[in-house]
C-alpha cells in the first residue's frame, strides 16, 4: 500500500493550527475594518489618515460632516437593532425544534437494538465488535446539537460583521470606490474566515472527544458524528427559509409602493419599509448564506468521513489518511489567506469597471492555488494505493486517483461560478437582452427572464454530471464526497464574495437614507451591482455542491441501509422516485406563497403610510419603520415553520411507513429536480436584479435609450426584479438545503429504517 509521509502527530497539530490561523486572520481583518470610526465626534489630528477630515471638504462639497457620521451611525444602529432582534426571535423557535429533534434522534436511533447496552457486531464487518447501538443514539444527539450550534454561532456572527461593516463602507466610498471595496471585502473575509475555521476546528474537536469512547471503533464513532452535518443543515433551512420570507417581504414591499407607485429612489428615507429592508439583507443573505454554507461543509466532511471509515482507512486505522478531507480544508483556509491579499493590499482598485473583475480574480486565484495544495496534501497525506469501500466491495484506488476527485470539484465550481456570471452579470448579452425586452412591458421581460433561467441550468448540469463520473469512476462514492469537499474547500473566500454583495447593498441603503450626494450613491450602486453577480455565483457554488453532497450522502445512506441495489423499475422506488422529484415544487410552493402573503401585508402597511401620515411624500414627517419590521418578522416566523416540518418530515415518514428502498426513490428523486429548479429559480431572479439596474446605471447608449429611472421600461424592470427577488433569495437557496439535508437525515436515521422501517409493506 506505501507509507505515508505525514505522521500522525503532525496532522493532529496542522489542522487544530490552520483553524486557529484561519481565525486569528478574521479577527486582524475585522480590527483593519474597525479603524473607520462611525461616531460624530472629532477625529484628533494624529489619526487624521484613518479619519476624513484631509478628504472631506473635497468631496462633499461643503456638507456637514459630522451631521452625516451621526446619520449614518443612527441607520447602522437601527438596522442593526432589528436584525439583532429578528435572529433572538427566530433562534428561540430553532430552538424548541432542534431539543425537541434531538430528543426524537435519540428515540430512533437508541430503539434500534432495544436500548440495549451490550456491544454488538459492527455493520460492515461481522467479525469485530462494535460500541452499542445506544451509544451510537447518545453520541449522534450530542453531534447534531454540536452542528445546530455552530451553524446559528455562524449565521449570528456573520450578521453582527455585516451590520457593522456596512455604514462603515458608506463612510470610505467618499474617499472612493476602491477603499470602500476594501472595507467590505474585508468584512466580507472576517465571516468567511471565522465560519471555515469554526467548521474545522468545532468537526475536529468532536471526533477527538468522541474517540475517546469509541477508541478502535471507528466505524461507529464516524456514524455518530454525522450528526454533526444534520444540525448544520436544519438550521440552515430555518435560517435561509426565515431569513428569505423576512428581505424579500420588506423588498417586494419597498418597491412595489415606492419605485412604481410613487416614483421615489431605492431606499429612499420616506419608504416606511426601507429599514425592513435593509435588515433583510443581513439575515437572509448573510446569516442565512452563512449557515447554509456551514452545513454543506459540514456534510460533505462527514460523508467523506463515513465512507473512508469503513475503508482500509478505517479498517487500518491510519490516522493521516482517515482525516485527509480535514487537511484538504486545512489547506483550502491557508489558500484563501494568500488570495485574500490579492483584493485587498496587492492591487488596489481605482475605478468602478476594476471592482468585478477583482472579484473573478479570487475565485481564479483560489481555485488555481487550491489545485496545487491539494497535489500537496494528497502527496504527504495518502498511501500510494489504498481501498475505498464500494457497494460491498473494496475498490483499489491510487492517490492521484483521489487528487483528480478533489480537483475535479474545484474546477466544476470555478465554471458553474462563471456560466452563473455570465448569465446574471448586466456586462453580458443574456441580461442585456432582458433589459431590452422591457421596451415592450413586465410580460416580455419576465417571458425573457424565465428563458434565461432555464437555460442557465444546461452548463452546469453538464459540470455536475462529468465531476460525478468522474470522481465515482475513481474513487467509489468517496470520490463524490472529496470532490464536494474540492467545491467546498475555498468556502472563505466564496464566502467573503458572497458577504460582500449585501454590506455594499446596505451601504448604498444608508448612502441614500443619509441624504449623501449622488456621486457617493453612484459608487455604492456599483458595488452593490458587482455584489449581486458574486451573490449568484455563490449561489452557484452552494446548489453546485449540495448535489455532490447529497449525492455522496445517498452513497453512504444506501451502504447503511444494507440496499445492494436501487432499482428503479421496482414500484417501492419508483414511486418515491416520482414523489421525490414533485417535493421540490410543494415546497417552492410553499416559499413563494409566504413572501407573497407577507409581501401584500407590506404593501398594503407602506400605502396606508403614504396616504395617512401628512407631510411623509415632502418629507416633512418620519415613517413608522417599526410597524413594517414587526410585518417582516411575524411573518417570516410563522411562515418558516410549515416549509421546514415538509422538509424535516418527510424522510422519517416515508423510511418508517414505505421503508428504505422508497425512501432511496424519493432522495434521488428530490436531488434530480431540486438542483435544476434551485439553479434556474436563483439565476432567473438575479437576471431581474441586474436588467433593472443596467438600466438605472445607465452605463451604456442601450441602457440610456431604456431609462431613466421611472421610464416604462424601468417599471416594467422593476416588476421582474420584484418577481424575482422570492425566487432568487428564498425558494431557490432554499432548495440546496432541502436535497442535501433529507439525505444527511436518511442517513442518520438509517439504522432504524433498516431495523425497523417499513411497517406499512410488512403489513399488507
Amino acid at each position: 500500500m506505501g507509507a505515508v509521509i505525514l505522521s500522525d502527530l503532525l496532522t493532529e497539530i496542522l489542522i487544530p493550527v490552520c483553524a486557529v490561523v484561519g481565525i486569528v486572520f478574521s479577527l486582524f481583518q475585522w480590527l483593519l475594518v474597525s479603524r473607520v470610526k462611525v461616531s460624530s465626534e472629532k477625529q484628533s489630528s494624529n489619526n487624521s489618515k484613518n479619519g476624513y477630515n484631509d478628504y472631506l471638504i473635497e468631496e462633499e462639497e461643503g456638507l456637514n460632516d459630522h451631521n452625516v457620521v451621526a446619520k449614518c451611525a443612527e441607520i447602522q444602529t437601527a438596522i442593526s437593532e432589528g436584525a439583532t432582534s429578528f435572529l433572538f426571535t427566530e433562534y428561540q423557535y430553532v430552538g424548541i425544534f432542534m431539543i425537541a429533534f434531538a430528543i426524537l434522534i435519540f428515540l430512533f436511533l437508541g430503539s434500534v437494538e432495544g436500548f440495549s447496552t451490550k456491544s454488538q457486531p459492527c455493520t460492515y464487518n461481522k467479525h469485530q465488535i462494535c460500541k452499542p447501538a445506544l451509544a451510537t443514539a447518545i453520541f449522534s444527539t450530542i453531534a447534531f446539537v454540536l452542528g445546530a450550534v455552530t451553524s446559528v454561532v455562524s449565521g449570528f456572527l456573520g450578521m453582527k460583521i455585516a451590520t457593522y461593516a456596512n455604514a462603515r463602507t458608506t463612510l470610505e466610498a467618499r474617499k472612493g470606490v476602491g477603499k470602500a471595496f476594501i472595507v467590505a471585502f474585508r468584512s466580507g473575509a472576517v465571516m468567511g474566515f471565522l465560519l471555515a475555521a469554526n467548521g474545522l476546528l468545532v468537526l475536529y474537536i468532536a471526533i477527538n472527544l468522541f474517540k475517546m469512547y469509541y477508541g478502535d471503533d471507528w466505524e461507529g464513532l464516524f456514524e455518530a458524528i454525522t450528526g454533526y452535518g444534520l444540525g448544520g443543515s436544519s438550521m440552515a433551512l430555518f435560517g435561509r427559509v426565515g431569513g428569505g420570507i423576512y428581505t424579500k417581504a420588506a423588498d417586494v414591499g419597498a418597491d412595489l409602493v415606492g419605485k412604481v407607485e410613487r416614483n421615489i429612489p431605492e431606499d429612499d428615507p420616506r419608504n416606511p419599509a426601507v429599514i425592513a429592508d435593509n435588515v433583510g439583507d443581513n439575515v437572509g443573505d448573510i446569516a442565512g448564506m452563512g449557515s447554509d454554507l456551514f452545513g454543506s461543509y459540514a456534510e460533505s466532511s462527514c460523508a467523506a468521513l463515513v465512507v473512508a471509515s469503513i475503508s482500509s482507512f478505517g479498517i487500518n486505522h491510519e490516522l493521516t489518511a482517515m482525516f485527509y478531507p480535514l487537511l484538504v480544508s486545512s489547506m483550502g483556509i491557508l489558500v484563501c489567506l494568500i488570495t485574500t491579499l490579492f483584493a485587498t493590499d496587492f492591487y488596489e482598485i481605482k475605478a468602478v469597471k476594476e471592482i468585478e473583475p477583482a472579484l473573478k480574480r479570487q475565485l481564479i486565484i483560489s481555485t488555481v492555488l487550491m489545485t496545487v495544495g491539494v497535489a500537496f496534501v494528497s502527496w504527504i497525506a495518502l498511501p500510494t494505493s489504498f481501498t475505498i469501500f464500494n457497494f460491498g466491495i473494496q475498490k483499489e484506488v491510487k492517490n492521484w486517483q483521489l487528487f483528480l476527485c478533489v480537483a475535479v470539484g474545484l474546477w466544476a465550481g470555478l465554471i458553474i461560478g462563471f456560466v452563473t456570471e455570465y448569465y446574471t452579470s448586466n456586462a453580458y448579452s443574456p441580461v442585456q437582452d432582458v433589459a431590452d425586452s422591457c421596451r415592450t412591458g413586465a410580460a416580455t421581460n419576465v417571458i425573457f427572464g424565465l428563458a434565461l433561467g432555464y437555460k442557465s441550468v444546461i452548463i452546469p448540469i453538464f459540470a455536475i454530471a462529468f465531476s460525478i463520473f468522474l470522481s465515482f469512476s475513481f474513487a467509489a462514492m468517496y470520490g463524490i464526497a472529496v470532490a464536494a469537499l474540492g467545491m467546498l474547500s475555498t468556502i472563505a473566500t466564496g464566502l467573503a464574495i458572497d458577504a460582500y454583495g449585501p454590506i455594499s447593498d446596505n451601504a448604498g441603503g444608508i448612502a441614500e437614507m443619509a441624504g449623501m450626494s449622488h456621486r457617493i450613491r453612484e459608487r455604492t450602486d456599483a458595488l452593490d451591482a458587482a455584489g449581486n453577480t458574486t451573490a449568484a455565483i455563490g449561489k452557484g457554488f452552494a446548489i453546485g455542491s449540495a448535489a455532490l453532497v447529497s449525492l455522496a450522502l445517498f452513497g453512504a445512506f444506501v451502504s447503511r441501509a444494507g440496499i445492494s441495489t436501487v432499482d428503479v423499475l421496482t414500484p417501492k422506488v419508483f414511486i418515491g422516485l416520482i414523489v421525490g422529484a414533485m417535493l421540490p415544487y410543494w415546497f417552492s410552493a410553499m416559499t413563494m406563497k409566504s413572501v407573497g402573503s407577507a409581501a401584500l401585508k407590506m404593501v398594503e402597511e407602506v400605502r396606508r403610510q403614504f396616504n395617512t401620515i401628512p407631510g411623509l411624500m415632502e418629507g416633512l414627517a418620519k415613517p413608522d419603520y417599526a410597524t413594517c419590521v414587526k410585518i417582516s418578522t411575524d411573518a417570516s416566523i410563522k411562515e418558516m415553520i410549515p416549509p421546514g416540518a415538509l422538509v424535516m418530515l418527510t424522510p422519517l415518514i416515508v423510511g418508517t411507513f414505505f421503508g428504505v428502498e422508497t425512501l432511496s426513490g424519493v432522495l434521488a428523486g428530490s436531488l434530480v429536480s431540486g438542483v435544476q429548479i434551485a439553479i434556474s429559480a436563483s439565476n432567473t431572479g438575479g437576471a431581474w436584479d441586474n436588467a433593472k439596474k443596467y438600466i438605472e446605471a445607465g452605463a451604456s447608449e442601450h441602457a440610456r435609450t431604456l431609462g431613466p429611472k421611472g421610464s416604462d421600461p424601468h417599471k416594467a424592470a422593476v416588476i421582474g426584479d420584484t418577481i424575482g427577488d422570492p425566487l432568487k433569495d428564498t425558494s431557490g437557496p432554499s432548495l440546496n438545503i432541502l436535497i442535501k439535508l433529507m439525505a444527511v437525515e436518511s442517513l442518520v436515521f438509517a439504522p432504524f429504517f433498516a431495523t425497523h422501517g417499513g411497517l406499512l409493506f410488512k403489513i399488507f
